[in-house]
């Protein structure tokens, strides 16, 4: 699983002008689910969106998390963070498959409404053509991307 987390002043999603969602401070997290990608891989995920210190307190730099400060954050469902370029042409053949993947996404999105505060999690439309709106901060941008199985045995273990 892939997570594109940006520091944002605002974000918001829209489908044919309709406003779907809408944050203001916070994280718009841009999220890739891959075909052999399992909940150990959404529990990584929401852990490390929850716990990264990309805000300032008191002038000094990464100090508090989105959740130490309450703030909200809109997730993306972005099957195109899977991709491999075929000569010039992207090929999505490893994101995986649209019913699965969006359980896997619903998943992921119930555990960081249960890990968090479930009314500061907003979402997309999942495989509809959005437009996102990113007023980002900084720019703060971190990619995240969950461990083998081996490796995740490695994290747990340390």
């Amino acid at each position: 699983m892939r997570a594109v987390i940006q520091r944002v002043r605002a974000a918001k999603v829209t489908v044919l002008d309709e406003l779907i969602s809408s944050i203001g401070p916070g994280l718009c997290v841009l999220v890739g689910i891959k075909s052999s990608d399992t909940t150990t891989d959404v529990e990584y995920l929401v852990r490390k969106i929850l716990a990264l210190r990309l805000f300032e307190e008191e002038g000094k730099r990464w100090q508090k998390s989105v959740k130490d400060l309450q703030l909200d954050i809109l997730c993306v469902s972005q099957f195109t963070l899977y991709h491999r370029l075929k000569g010039n042409k992207p090929d999505f053949s490893a994101a995986m498959k649209g019913d699965e993947a969006n359980q896997l996404y619903n998943h992921f999105l119930d555990r960081l409404r249960q890990s968090y505060d479930a009314t500061k999690i907003k979402d997309g439309k999942f495989g509809a053509y959005m437009q996102v709106h990113i007023e980002n901060d900084g720019p703060v941008t971190i990619e995240l991307e969950s461990p083998l199985p081996k490796q995740i045995e490695e994290c747990v273990d340390k």
